[in-house]
């Protein structure tokens, strides 16, 4: 007899859980909407900072960036 194995309860982080309680009451798709649009650019913004600290931490410059882009091996 094969068993399905056992599932661990899912453990929520604490931004998870603050997120559960503020959505708790049924909102609009609307709104829904806007506030994923709003967490993609938090994080779209958190994701060009690193890579404009890494960026310079390398000295790349943008002409790199614009050779990267154009060679036809890549």
């Amino acid at each position: 007899m094969i068993t399905e194995p056992q599932r661990q309860p899912t453990r929520f982080t604490p931004f998870q859980r603050s997120l559960l309680r503020m959505f708790e009451e049924d909102i609009p798709n609307e709104d829904l909407q806007a506030i994923q649009k709003l967490a993609s650019n938090y994080f779209m913004d958190k994701l060009q900072k690193k890579i404009t600290e890494s960026a310079i931490k390398q000295g790349y410059t943008q002409d790199d960036f614009d050779a990267w882009l154009n060679d036809p091996n890549q």
